[in-house]
């Protein structure tokens, strides 16, 4: 199938779509990719509505705020967009399906709840395409955390090209996660922080939306006190399953601190996270291969190459498209979907057993 992969990440940046050739078994080609930002009226349509989900307080029940209608019409009509621009602009052809994530506004696995905005159903309406989506709702409802879903995908990437394990794949997005795979085993979660405490740090010093190249962080000194204090964080050892939602650490640990010294503290409890995570392994990875956003900030890849104890690659140095793993993701996880094979696993999720998931919406449906 020529499926579309749409993913719209947690640090609001815009929504990345990747077109690829598979059976969600195997990856017959690799289609164009591209970036679209979200306007400012859907930024903070969203932005608004993650803001009214952090003050809902789920020990109580949850009751959806009103504002997550605005915020998931935004949501659709910027997926809509991305999938016009994506046949004006780029050779996609036509496209069998589309795999949409939508955007997450909360993730609390604790309380059985992770809400992704975005309208499946207009969405094929409008694109005249056959929609996937609500892709971790069924891993919950079977006892998963739901996340991390891009693991199955790892595997794929890196069995086409005869990489023997132990390998660790981390992508560093919003939040990082680690994808552990050796042999037939496969080991995923959340690790910690990725990018989005750091872009949280530099748009409170007023310096942009994020640290460019790590150029801040990598102006400055670790202050070790305060990365102790950041490391001490119940969920830095916790055993896995575990998944985050990019709120669940805070700038606390790192308030006094210049803006250079903040920046540089906050990219070192990134790797530091991960680097812990590794602890919780079967084996030692012999490789990591790095994606996201943060493999451009040189202040993690310089730290995590110094500490890893193997070889660190940038994902684009395995002729992998860095930037665009997660949307040719979940093209590759619509595809599993409509074929009923498993998305989730135990050792990903903590589900019971191997699980499929998704929503279908044809694009004729009303």
């Amino acid at each position: 199938m020529r499926v579309l992969g749409l993913m719209s990440g947690t640090s609001l940046d815009g929504i990345d779509a990747a077109l690829l050739h598979t059976d969600g078994e195997q990856i017959a080609a690799f289609g164009p990719s591209a970036t679209f930002a979200f306007l400012p009226a859907e930024k903070a349509a969203i932005e608004c509505a993650i803001k009214d989900a952090l003050g809902v307080d789920v020990d109580q029940g949850f009751a959806e705020p009103d504002s997550f209608k605005a915020a998931a019409d935004a949501v659709t009509e910027a997926h809509v967009r991305a999938v016009q621009l994506m046949r004006d602009q780029h050779d996609v052809g036509d496209i069998d399906l589309i795999g949409f994530h939508g955007q997450t506004v909360l993730h609390r696995p604790d309380h059985k709840l992770t809400i992704q905005l975005g309208d499946g159903a207009a969405l094929a309406r409008r694109v005249k395409v056959d929609v996937v989506c609500d892709l971790r709702q069924n891993d919950m409802a079977l006892g998963g955390q739901g996340a991390p879903l891009v693991p199955v995908y790892h595997r794929a990437l890196l069995a086409a090209r005869d990489i023997d394990g132990p390998v660790a794949m981390l992508n560093i997005g919003g939040v990082a996660n680690m994808t552990y795979m050796d042999a037939d085993t496969l080991i995923a979660f959340d690790t910690g922080p990725g990018n989005g405490l750091l872009d949280q740090w530099v748009v409170a010093h007023g310096l942009g939306a994020f640290d460019e190249d790590g150029a801040l962080a990598a102006s400055g000194e670790v202050d070790r006190p305060c990365l102790e204090q950041l490391m001490a964080h119940p969920y830095v050892r916790a055993p896995f399953p575990k998944s985050l939602d990019r709120y669940d650490f805070s700038l606390d640990g790192v308030k006094g601190l210049s803006a250079a010294d903040g920046a540089a503290t906050l990219a070192a409890f990134t790797v530091d996270c991960l680097l812990e995570a590794a602890r919780l392994l079967p084996k030692p990875p012999k490789l990591w291969v790095v994606c996201g956003g943060g493999r451009k900030n040189r202040a993690i890849m310089a730290r995590l190459s110094e500490h890893a104890g193997a070889q660190c690659v940038d994902a684009d140095d395995l002729d992998l498209r860095g930037d665009d793993i997660e949307a040719e993701a979940f093209a590759f996880l619509a595809a599993r979907s409509v074929r009923g094979l498993p998305i989730t696993f135990p050792g990903t999720t903590g589900v019971k057993a191997p699980a499929t998931g998704g929503v279908l919406w044809l694009n004729s449906e009303t």
